[in-house]
This record gives structure tokens, sequence and C-alpha cells, in this order.
């Protein structure tokens, strides 16, 4: 899996291409990755640079974001509610999303309050992007800081949003913990239901925003360790240790290890 296409160089590629954030663990990315490999669906891997204009990406799929599926001449998908139904119509097996209407809306119920706006991971992104202003590394020849400010335009930071993030996060981590218990006194090791479904693979994969895989599992450069290693008190307070330990099965049980990143 080592290997990196440029945008340039993958839209006439046949098959599905997955545009991932070159050298981070971003959690949208990594969840289509998982789910990919999981349905058994070959991909070429797509590089854009994080913070970077990526102008070539904007013309091929409309954005300059990751991540983005494209399949074949199909249009592109970018949201991760899209990438996941374009996923199981290609490959309906193993299925990801549940038969049963009631258990279908309670998925994306739950992977909305992981993934999506107001979410989990958008919270955790907002405390992430709350940071100094002058941290001095360098990404890629940018200076964080600037790539901050770059990331902060792009999601429409909002410093009142930001400072009643943790509170949020927490309220979302305490109902995933007890859910997760809920199914382990039922005897389940799942989510929801008796089987993996995509909501295990975002919560696997979102977890690391709280506390990233160890470096054999997931090398990453160090200040995006630190970045994504929660300190918020409120946010740790409500860090229950079923959290990762489901994130772990998960990750051994379903996913791809190492991390390549």
């Amino acid at each position: 899996m080592g290997t990196w296409v440029e945008v340039e160089d993958a839209i006439e590629l046949p098959g599905m291409r997955l545009v991932l954030s070159r050298g981070f663990a971003g959690p949208w990315g990594e969840a289509a990755r998982g789910i990919l490999h999981v349905k058994g669906i070959p991909f070429t891997r797509v590089a854009q640079y994080s913070g970077m204009p990526n102008a070539e990406l904007e013309r091929w799929t409309g954005q300059t974001g990751a991540p983005v599926t494209i399949h074949g001449k199909q249009r592109p998908r970018s949201s991760w509610a899209g990438i996941l139904l374009q996923a199981e119509r290609l490959a309906p097996e193993p299925r990801l999303i549940p038969r049963d209407p009631d258990e279908r809306a309670l998925l994306f119920g739950l992977s909305h309050e992981i993934c999506g706006e107001d979410g989990f991971g958008w919270n955790r992104r907002l405390m992430m992007l709350h940071g100094p202003e002058d941290a001095p590394e360098a990404v890629g020849g940018l200076p964080l800081a600037e790539m901050t400010a770059r990331l902060r335009e792009k999601y429409g930071y909002d410093a009142d949003a930001a400072e009643r993030a943790p509170a949020r996060v927490a309220e979302i981590v305490r109902m995933l913990a007890s859910r997760l218990r809920a199914r382990r006194e039922e005897g389940s090791a799942y989510l929801l239901g008796d089987a993996l479904s995509a909501v295990d693979i975002y919560w696997a994969v979102f977890a690391a925003m709280l506390e990233p895989l160890p470096p054999d599992l997931c090398p990453m450069p160090d200040y995006s360790r630190q970045i994504y290693t929660v300190t918020d008190p409120v946010v740790r307070d409500a860090l229950d240790p079923i959290l990762l330990e489901h994130r772990d099965r998960i990750y051994h049980d379903h996913l791809e290890l190492p991390v390549d990143l």
C-alpha cells in the first residue's frame, strides 16, 4: 500500500481512487480507507496536502479536502455518508449498514454523532485548531501556525464554538461508552448488532483524536501525535477505558495495521 499517486496522474486511472491527506492520519480519511478495506474494494491512493491549495484536486473533484472517492466515471463522493453508501452499493457484502430500518436509522444517527457536523470529530477539530498561534514547527515546508490559519478559514473556525467544544465532545464520549457497556452486558462486542458495522469503524479511527495508536502501529510526526492527544480535563474525565479497548479490538480484528501514512 506504500505507493502514492498525484492527482494529475490519477484522473484517467480505472477503478476506485481514494484521495487521502498524505502524512496525516485524518479520521475521515482513515474511516474511508477502513470501509474500502473491509469491503475488499481495491483502490489507488491519491495525495492531498493538508493546508495547501490543492488546485488540481479542486479542478477534478470540486473541492480541496480529503477524503474523496472517485469510482470510474462516477461523480466524486466526499461526505462520510456518501462514501459509505457508495461502498455498500459496490460491495454489498460484508454489510456495514444493517438491513433492519430501525437499526439502519440508529447506525446513521450514531455515525453522525461521531463524523457529522457538530459531532465528535467536528468539535475535536475545533479544539485542535484552538491552540497557540505561534507554534514554530513546519509541516511540509509550511509553518504550523500558517497551516492552522488556513485550516481555520477552511473549516469556518469560531472561537466561541471552540470554547464550547470540550463539553460537546465529552457528552458524545460518555454516550458511546455507556452504549458499549450496555452492549457488553447484552453479550455483544459491537456498538450495533452482533457483527461489525460502519459505526464500529468510525469510532475506531476517530478515537485517535483522543489518543492515537502507539507509534509502532501508527507512525506519525511528533507534532501530530501531540495535537491529537487530548489534554482537556473535561474530555479526559469522560474517557472511559472501554472506548480505547473497543478501538484496539476493531483495528486488530478488522482493519489494517500498522497504519500506513
